[in-house]
């Protein structure tokens, strides 16, 4: 029998292939402001977090709020680039399909992003009704609201969730839920995910449904 009742996975990064594309666009975009960051720089300092909290830490490397139509723009832009460019992450139709217990997906991202991203790579159908964002609760990840209002919802308790991160923050969300989390390292080093406090790491997402049989 599983120790698990309910699989709780993140949505960018995870499900979709959507990391590398929108932190291109900010990075560009912050570029464009004078900072000189990198890609890399966006997956050690900005993935994860909400975008609140991306303008907040934007704010202070700049020394004042970024210009208004900031967001706007970027949200314009990640559109654009998305509708181009996106896939979804390697191997993760086959792994629902195999899945042997109940899925859902919960990010720091809004509904309309993840209805977005979720659509244009085929995936929407199968989370319907089973989709939680950090707009519906108090404070986004690091905090672990989103996914203790997932359980909730469903019913679950949150010591039977397993979470499926790829950002230290949303591990940490995942522990401090009192949930069992298993870190996606396919764009993050593993060693970081489990510092986070992940109990186990992993790089290809078709693994996930022989690991659960282990």
């Amino acid at each position: 029998m599983s120790r698990f009742d309910l699989i709780i996975f993140d949505c960018d990064g995870v499900l979709v292939d959507s990391e590398r594309i929108t932190n291109a666009v900010f990075a560009g975009m912050l570029n464009e402001l004078g900072l000189p960051v990198t890609l890399d720089d966006m997956f050690s300092h900005f993935v994860g977090l909400s975008m609140a909290q991306c303008l907040k830490q934007v704010a202070e490397m700049l020394g004042q709020a970024p210009p208004p139509g900031f967001e706007a723009e970027y949200r314009r832009r990640c559109q654009a680039a998305l509708e181009a460019e996106l896939k979804v992450v390697a191997g993760v139709p086959q792994m629902l399909e195999a899945l042997p217990l109940p899925y859902c997906v919960a990010s720091n991202g809004s509904h309309d992003k993840m209805r977005a991203t979720l659509g244009l790579t085929g995936l929407l159908p199968r989370f319907a009704g089973r989709m939680f964002s950090a707009q519906e609760v108090a404070a986004p990840k690091p905090a672990p609201d989103v996914f203790l209002h997932a359980a909730r919802s469903l019913d679950v308790d949150p010591a039977r969730c397993l979470v499926v991160e790829d950002t230290p923050t949303g591990v940490r969300a995942g522990v401090a839920a009192g949930m069992t989390v298993w870190a996606y390292s396919a764009l993050t080093p593993a060693s970081r995910l489990i510092e986070a406090g992940a109990a186990s790491a992993f790089a290809q997402m078709a693994d996930l449904p022989l690991l659960l049989q282990a």
